[in-house]
């Protein structure tokens, strides 16, 4: 349970949500993303109250708004590479040659060109990850979720998916808020939100000589 969570995300952040195991990480990550439902208190993204929204609208807010990454890669097996991440461009109707032009060019941002069609069980844990990546922002979300993005990959091909998330958040604007214990992205993050015991004990933000600032 959350006690007294107070939080602002901005467009363009790239915030991590740290603390041990039991903190509040995840609910609260899945409470931004409409995931859960709040007994209490207000979530609002951009002025609008999630609160006030039928559950037909909050699965369109899901779909259209909110790009989930999961640390499961929660990938339907039988798809593609390609099809995976047309799969939200489908539902939200989009049309083929624009729908095709969207995949492809996030395949290509996400290090999978030429990949595209594999299915999950014929590409490694970092390359699932990264169609995981590339599924969630092919529909161009306000905010991207991230829950441990890095939990099941070897060190060096988590690096390599954090170079890849703060390259997204750069080049591309896309805002991030990632559950994390790992260090290595901590440490990449330009705000740091410390939870314990469902609270909010610590928010700091990277100043510009490279240390943080509450």
């Amino acid at each position: 349970a959350l006690t007294d969570v107070d939080l602002d995300i901005h467009e363009g952040d790239f915030a991590v949500l740290a603390g041990p195991s039991g903190s509040g990480k995840t609910t609260l990550l899945n409470l931004i993303g409409a995931l859960d439902v709040a007994t209490s208190g207000t979530i609002e993204l951009e002025g609008q109250a999630l609160s006030a929204l039928s559950g037909t609208k909050l699965a369109e807010l899901r779909l259209r708004r909110f790009g989930f990454v999961f640390q499961a890669y929660n990938l339907i097996p039988v798809l593609s590479a390609y099809e995976n991440a047309e799969y939200v461009l489908l539902l939200q109707g989009v049309a083929g040659p624009k729908r095709q032009k969207r995949v492809m060019d996030v395949l290509e941002a996400v290090g999978l060109g030429g990949l595209e069609k594999r299915r999950p069980a014929e590409l490694s844990g970092g390359q699932q990850q990264r169609v995981a990546i590339a599924r969630a922002i092919v529909a161009e979300p306000a905010l991207m979720l991230a829950d441990e993005p890095t939990a099941n990959l070897d060190s060096k091909t988590g690096a390599d998916l954090i170079e890849l998330m703060r390259t997204l958040n750069r080049d591309r604007g896309v805002t991030f808020v990632i559950s994390a214990h790992d260090p290595k992205v901590i440490e990449r993050a330009d705000r740091v939100i410390e939870l314990e015991d469902g609270r909010i004990i610590k928010d700091r933000r990277r100043d510009g000589a490279g240390g943080y600032r509450a």
